[in-house]
């Protein structure tokens, strides 16, 4: 039973329970990224503070987000068990606090904390599969993740309807204690302690001061301009400028950092550069689906929002089937780059289709548009999580990793304010003024759309440019694993 195809003398037993006890942190993670949206109306409903609305989703965003650097980089030096097991207390405990929340501000509070454990939670999972497994068997483990993650962000609307309805909207929070206690158990009983003893045990402050304000600002700046007429756009300006000018020292201090968060080599390479805007753009599309589908669902066709969330379940479905598949084809032919263009061309096709839509669309076809758009949103994470992984050395796995999640965050981050603004100018447009209510939302959303065709254009040409490597028989980075540490204390 021992030496089961990694890195380490692992029975197979064990790579069963520490894969569970990963997958279910991941999909905890992955499903409270998106299932607080349709429990939000009854969360204003009872707590007041409407103008609040979008806080708790930016909070949490922004913490996750700055989370998935930081702790990713910390890992190095402590440890994937010790950061991650940090990262379920600190997720659990937030839940529970944020079921108990009293006010909008108590749970604007509570999420950003909880957001830090729900970062470390969607980025070192991938880390640790990484670590543990050659080139090839990494891409099928890595399915399976992507799987999980991919599901969750369909699956959190869906069940976040069910929970509210049924239990209320506390539990959509608390829901996350028994789930969370059964991953610490398995982690806690199977994962040894990886990490890299010649890390120094030196703290980027620079790095991370400036990296968590040029972040706030961008955040708050895009959030601000949801509604330009309760901010001025000189401040929106101000938080933009200011983002850049922390940016830059950020640069500056990553250079000059003796342990950087970030290491500014990492983009000399084209196989990182193209993955981290591949990633960005890919996690844009997949949520420009996740979010719009239901919308026209439910506003332009008229469907509640129950049979709305059921609609999106064959879009579930294809993300989770092509992640494992995805994993399987790598694993079993050391390939990428064709299944990277693949993965453009169908995700190409389906925002396409998405754009055609109108007000006569049958809803079995806003079905099939939406599942080949997550047959292609399905492939991305397994493919350039492998790609990076084997274009480093064993030592940056554990940032370079950290780095896709990161960039897919911020895809997600960003285009979605701006999908908003595509849709307020539709609406408020004068040209728009002869057509009803469902018509003019229809046009807004087909623009949308329309826009998503653009993106996953630029994504489909940048795709040929990405460089293959073999990912081989034997694992390449082999003679690279001697020097790392494994601790098999808690």
């Amino acid at each position: 039973m021992k030496d089961y195809k990694t890195h380490y003398n692992l029975s197979k037993n064990k790579i069963i329970m520490i894969m569970a006890g990963l997958m279910i942190g991941l999909l905890v993670a992955a499903l409270d990224n998106s299932i607080i949206g349709t429990a939000m109306p009854k969360i204003i409903g009872n707590l007041q503070g409407m103008e609040y609305y979008v806080w708790p989703f930016t909070a949490y965003l922004l913490s996750s987000t700055i989370a998935i650097i930081l702790f990713g980089k910390l890992s190095d030096i402590y440890g994937r068990k010790h950061i991650l097991l940090v990262g379920i207390v600190v997720f659990v405990i937030a839940s529970v606090m944020c079921g108990f929340a009293s006010n909008m501000f108590e749970l604007i509070l509570f999420r950003t904390i909880q957001g830090i454990g729900g970062g470390i939670l969607i980025s070192l999972p991938f880390i640790v599969v990484g670590e543990i497994f050659g080139n090839r068997d990494t891409a099928k483990y890595m399915g399976l993740l992507s799987a999980v993650f991919g599901f969750a962000n369909v699956l959190g609307p869906i069940l976040g309807g069910v929970i509210t309805d049924t239990l209320g909207w506390r539990w959509v929070f608390f829901v996350n204690v028994p789930i969370g206690i059964i991953a610490v158990s398995m982690i806690l009983y199977s994962l040894p302690n990886f990490k890299l003893p010649d890390v120094k045990k030196v703290i980027d402050y620079s790095g991370i001061i400036t990296f968590t304000l040029c972040l706030s600002s961008l955040f708050l700046a895009l959030t601000f301009a949801r509604d330009l007429n309760t901010y001025p756009l000189i401040d929106v300006a101000g938080l933009l400028i200011f983002s850049v000018f922390m940016l830059i020292l950020f640069i500056i201090a990553e250079k000059r950092s003796v342990e950087p968060i970030l290491p500014m080599h990492l983009f000399k390479s084209s196989i990182f550069t193209i993955s981290s805007v591949e990633s960005f753009l890919a996690s844009a599309l997949m949520f420009c689906g996740v979010i719009y589908v239901p919308l026209f669902a439910q506003n332009v066709l008229g469907f509640s929002a129950t049979n709305a969330g059921f609609m999106m379940i064959p879009m579930l479905l294809s993300v989770a089937v092509a992640s494992i598949i995805t994993g399987q084809t790598i694993s079993r032919t050391g390939k990428y780059k064709k299944l990277a263009i693949t993965e453009f061309i169908i995700t190409f096709i389906g925002v396409v289709l998405l754009a055609t839509m109108g007000v006569n669309t049958p809803y079995y076809m806003l079905i099939v548009y939406s599942t080949v758009l997550g047959l292609g949103s399905g492939m991305t994470y397994t493919i350039f999580n492998t790609a990076v992984q084997n274009a480093f050395t064993f030592r940056e796995i554990g940032i370079v990793t950290a780095s896709m999640q990161f960039f897919r965050n911020v895809g997600a981050t960003i285009i979605i304010p701006i999908f908003g603004f595509i849709m307020n100018f539709t609406l408020g447009n004068p040209t728009s003024i002869n057509l009803s209510k469902t018509e003019v939302l229809a046009l807004s959303i087909h623009n949308i759309f329309l826009a998503s065709v653009m993106l996953a254009f630029i994504g489909l040409v940048l795709v040929f440019f990405f460089k293959e490597l073999s990912l081989g028989g034997e694992d390449t980075m082999a003679q690279e694993l001697m020097p790392i540490e494994v601790d098999e204390t808690i």
